[in-house]
Parts: structure tokens; sequence; C-alpha cells
């Protein structure tokens, strides 16, 4: 009885706090996307920081998206949050937009919002649609429609970001994020970092007090023909966090396969890449199944991911959403980590991880297995 009032009050003093946040959150130096206004110094500001709103000069075939993972303290409540903006090849296409998937029914939302309700921040990572409010510390949703109702405040807090020295930050893509002509730009915000608060959503609540998150993103103009996503930050050791993305990548007529990833484990950060001379190779890839391995030279990463339930998001082709692609984010994970000894530093498994197999994957084992 005693644990149970204590937990009431606790609630009641987060809840209260956040809705105090949500009555006095502002976006420091706001600025309209859609009037386009001159930003001195604003693209010295992208460069040095991947995570802020890239596309504020793009008038055409453009999509820019930052993907909010949450998971409950308990694992009971699985939401991916995903604000973006979408401009057609022509640019006569423009809307905002706010898709939602439940990692435990696999349903998804997608919220359309007029280009004019999008706002960012020339200062750091914050944008607005509509209501809503999206950056590295908070978020808050406040989506009525005639079929839906999607209202609460998330805090994050703990983050753990990847370092960089350098003025000008490459982020987890290294040097090539800075070679022109990409067809997508990958960014993670954060690798990791605690939760506090809850979304209510058509009737339903979603505790995420004390869960766990993690924050990536993307720009350009489409997404690869074909790619394999992963990610997880819940195994059984906290503050341990995984992703892995392998893609089709064109580039000036041709194409090449790519990957990059990292691994926290022990407040330590393991980054691997093309870029990094790592070698990767696609062991199996059927239509359920994935099984990778990436060799350097300190560790052999051996991972295993299966498919579980998935829900069909939109993606971007030349800007527009066009394209629909499964994403699972109650997958299967199997992770085991060894140093150039051949000794096990990490291996675990975790059922509540991100998974998305799109395209030919016969075009990334081609050119990848040896």
């Amino acid at each position: 009885m005693k644990n149970t009032l204590l937990f009431l009050i606790l609630n009641f003093l987060v809840s209260l706090f956040f809705i105090n946040t949500l009555q006095a959150q502002d976006i420091q130096k706001e600025v309209n996307f859609s009037e386009h206004k001159v930003l001195p110094g604003y693209g010295f500001k992208k460069k040095a920081h991947p995570e802020i709103f890239q596309g504020n000069k793009k008038k055409r075939n453009y999509f820019e998206g930052w993907y909010f993972k949450m998971v409950s303290e308990d694992g009971s409540s699985i939401l991916s949050v995903i604000p973006g903006i979408s401009i057609s090849k022509d640019g006569i296409e423009q809307h905002a937009f706010i898709q939602i998937i439940d990692g435990k029914t696999a349903t998804t939302n997608y919220y359309t919002f007029p280009i004019e309700e999008f706002t960012f921040s020339r200062k750091e990572f914050a944008v607005r649609i509509g209501k809503n409010y999206f950056s590295k510390d908070r978020i808050i949703l406040d989506i009525l429609t005639d079929s839906s109702n999607i209202s609460g405040v998330i805090q994050m807090t703990n983050h753990v970001e990847l370092p960089s020295k350098k003025i000008l930050n490459s982020g987890i893509m290294g040097w090539y994020r800075f070679v022109p002509f990409m067809q997508c730009y990958h960014g993670v915000v954060s690798l990791n970092h605690t939760l506090q608060g809850k979304i209510e959503k058509d009737g339903e609540d979603y505790n995420f007090i004390n869960g766990t998150g993690y924050i990536e993103k993307d720009w350009g103009n489409s997404m690869p023909s074909a790619w394999i996503w992963m990610q997880s930050n819940n195994f059984s050791k906290k503050n341990t966090s995984f992703m892995l993305s392998v893609a089709n990548i064109p580039w000036l007529g041709k194409s090449f396969t790519g990957f990059l990833g990292f691994f926290l484990h022990d407040n330590k950060i393991y980054r691997f890449a093309t870029y990094t001379k790592a070698k990767l190779s696609l062991e199996e890839a059927g239509n359920d199944t994935i099984k990778i391995r990436i060799q350097d030279k300190k560790n052999t990463f051996l991972v295993e991911a299966y498919h579980a339930n998935s829900g069909l998001l939109k993606a971007p082709v030349k800007g527009s959403m066009d394209r629909r692609i499964a994403e699972s984010i109650d997958a299967k994970l199997h992770l085991t980590v060894l140093d150039k000894n051949g000794i096990v530093i990490f291996s675990d498994s975790t059922s509540i991880s991100g998974l998305e197999m799109v395209g030919d994957q016969k075009i990334l084992m081609n050119r990848k297995k040896k």
C-alpha cells in the first residue's frame, strides 16, 4: 500500500511538471520553414551539428525526418514517433508529417500538416509541427483528428552521444557525410537515454516512466533501393546499445554497398563502418532472418536478427512519401562481440529490436559476401 501511494504521488508530480513544461515550451530563434528566410551562419551551424534541421534551403525533391524510439521500463509499451517534412520532386506537394508505429500491435498512423506549420530552431535541434514539439530533450504530442486523439509529454535525460573532436561534425557517417550528391544521409542523435512521462493514444496509455529511448535521423531525396537496418538498446545489461545499417548506395551513375553502425557497452563506443575499413559479410538474408559478421582489427561482431510483427511505414522517393516499407520494432536480435583474441566481450539477446529488411537483399549479399 505504501509503495502504491508513493508511486501515485510520483506520477502526479511528474505529470504536474510536464503540464507546466507544455505551457512554457518555446523554440529558441524559431524559423518558419515555408518563409525560406536567409539565415546567416546557419550553413556552418548545420555542418557542425547534423542533428539539427538540414533542409532550410530546400524547395523541391527533399525529405527529412527524425526517428524517436521509446520503450517502457517493463517492455509493455513500445512506440516509435517520426516527425519530418516531405517535398516532391517538382516542389508542388509539400507537407509536414508525424508517423507513429506501435511495436506491440504493429499498427501505424501517418498524420499530415501544412508545410507552414513546420518550424525549426536555428540554434539547436528543436522543431515544431502544429502543436507538436520535438527536441533531444522533449517530445510534446497534441494531435486531434476525426479518428485520433493523441497527447502527452516525454522528457529525455542522460543522453549518450557520439563524441566529435572536430568543428565540422561528421557524425555516424564519417567523411561520407560531406560527399555531395548522396541520395540519403544518416545521423544518430542519441545512442541511449532515459525517458519520463506518458502518451495517451486513442484512449490507451503508454507509460514511459524510467523507460529507454533512442534517436536517429535521415535526410536527402530518397531512401536506398535496398537496405538492412537494425537497432536495440534493450539488452539485459543497462546502457547497452547497438545499431547497424547496410545499404545499396547510388552515386554519380554507379552504386556501392556501404554500412555503418555502433556498439555501446560499459561506457565505451565501438564504431564500425565502410570508412573504418571494417569488413562485413551477409551469411544469410531470408524473408524473416538475417545473419551478419562484421570484423575489424580489434573486434568481431556476430549478429542474428529475426522479424516479428511488422507495420507499414511511409518512406520517401524523390522527396515524396510514396513508398511503403515494413518495420518491426519488436524483432529478436542476438549479438555476440569478441575481441581480437576471440574472447567474448558481450553476448546477449533481446526481443525488443527495430528491424527493416527492404528491397532485393541479393544486391547486398552479392556485393558483400566473401
